[in-house]
């Protein structure tokens, strides 16, 4: 097999770049984009170009992608976002509550080029810039929608920000919402019960936004204001990483979620206070779960800390790492960090109760709530260590995990990838040994180890669900 038996005659001249979205887990809603199945996806799949509208070996490019609870968006290079999934309170933009198994273009944000998206449990927010734009509006906008967000359409949101200000970053959690501007503020709406929105104090009811302004460096000290890079929400609490990186967290705390080994509020802390633990340590990028923080350093090592009874935190289970409260020898939490790779992971996502990480080798692991398959190959719960997801090539640009179901976003820049992308639509269990031989060959190691599984999964007797997911 050569280079002209994989393109045939379509041989790409300039070898332009292609990308792929792979998404695999829970699909009760529709959120893996499965072709009108309601069983899980145990097993990546590539989602085709024709689902998204594009011919069939349309050369699509991807630039973000996001999971909800039970639903998904992406963005395509031309600035379009499109959704899928469960949208019983409007979070797909389409302004119905009816869900969707396939993706659709999200047709509101047709004059704005979409940069990011985040999806919360309910609700969606994405940054864009006007297509035509004379100069004298914001670059990056904020738009809004879903639950608490005041519309089932996509809605222009400032909060508490004055006009024209430039977003970096939003977040979405379960019920409230945080945004971080380019001059490293941040503004947060939503509820507040547990002091998810920093503000020193809890409160009943939906609440406006509010720009954040104190940061407790040290407890004993008056908090100050701290210029924040990257901000992340959980379910009911937020982390923050600061221009030095340091992590501050608030919110809820009662699993340990915010790395304080004890709390000021109860089982709450209501202003952003600063992850002593990690104390020397710079940290690149954080990412919040459901009751778990996982925090990234610049050199590649990975910390997490809180709630670990699904095995989210990838300590294993019954084992030194976890720290009990009292009268509760059985929970299985971490109220401070503790190192869980020590190097070489380039990207981190946090679903509810599951943990994805891309290492540098191009290899995706993943642990926690496996139910589904949403965390890791085998066949199991629980993943309670970091195990492979080997189902997917390219190289990763992007991961994201929800609520119980995950995506990546994987980008072929070369020859070599190009013709992985090509091998990988076209694999069956009759070619996978031919295209294995390719790969190992040609030291594609990303198709070798999917053709492997692939042969392995069939020949083991893998379910009709899945050999109908590779004949689709």
């Amino acid at each position: 097999m050569d280079i002209d038996e994989i393109f045939g005659t379509n041989r790409p001249g300039n070898l332009p770049t292609k990308s792929a979205i792979f998404v695999w887990g829970y699909n009760q809603s529709g959120q893996t984009g499965r072709r009108g199945k309601e069983c899980q996806l145990r097993i990546p799949k590539q989602l085709p170009p024709e689902l998204f509208g594009c011919p069939a070996g349309f050369n699509s490019r991807w630039l973000d992608i996001a999971c909800g609870r039970e639903h998904t968006a992406a963005v395509t290079s031309d600035g379009s976002l499109f959704t899928w999934g469960a949208n019983s309170f409007g979070q797909l933009g389409d302004g119905t509550e009816e869900r969707r198994k396939h993706p659709k273009k999200v047709k509101p944000l047709q004059t704005e080029f979409v940069k990011s998206v985040s999806c919360g449990a309910h609700c969606t927010a994405c940054i864009a810039e006007p297509r035509e734009n004379d100069g004298t509006l914001s670059t990056s906008r904020l738009w809004v929608w879903g639950q608490n967000q005041g519309s089932n359409f996509p809605r222009l949101y400032w909060g508490a920000f004055t006009p024209n200000t430039m977003i970096r970053q939003v977040s979405c959690g379960a019920v409230h919402v945080v945004a971080l501007s380019e001059d490293g503020l941040l503004q947060a709406w939503g509820y507040n019960e547990y002091g998810q929105l920093g503000r020193g104090l809890t409160c009943e009811g939906l609440q406006g936004a509010r720009v954040i302004n104190a940061y407790a460096k040290f407890l004993d000290e008056a908090p100050e204001l701290v210029k924040i890079t990257q901000v992340s929400c959980g379910e009911y609490h937020t982390a923050a990483v600061s221009e030095n990186g340091e992590v501050y967290t608030w919110g809820r705390g009662n699993m340990g979620q915010l790395g304080h080994c004890s709390l000021q509020s109860g089982d709450k802390e209501l202003l952003p206070r600063r992850v002593v633990a990690l104390d020397g340590i710079f940290i690149k990028d954080v990412a919040c779960g459901g009751v778990h923080i996982c925090a990234m350093t610049l050199k590649g090592a990975l910390y997490a800390w809180g709630g670990g009874q699904v095995g989210q935190l990838g300590l294993g289970p019954q084992t030194g790492f976890f720290s009990c409260i009292p009268n509760e020898s059985e929970t299985f939490l971490r109220n401070f960090p503790v190192l869980v790779v020590p190097n070489g992971v380039q990207r981190v996502a946090c679903g509810h109760s599951h943990t994805l990480i891309s290492m540098r080798d191009g290899r995706i692991h993943g642990w926690g709530y496996n139910n589904y398959g949403q965390a890791a190959n085998e066949k199991s719960t629980y993943a309670w260590y970091p195990s492979p997801v080997d189902w997917c090539v390219g190289e990763v640009r992007k991961l994201a995990a929800g609520g119980g179901h995950s995506a990546v976003l994987t980008d072929a820049c070369s020859l070599k990838e190009l013709c992985e992308f090509r091998l990988a639509d076209s694999v069956t269990l009759l070619n996978a040994s031919d295209v294995e031989d390719v790969a190992s060959r040609t030291g594609s190691d990303a198709l070798a180890r999917l053709c492997e599984r692939l042969r392995e999964h069939m020949l083991d007797g893998g379910d009709c669900e899945h050999e109908d997911e590779f004949n689709d």
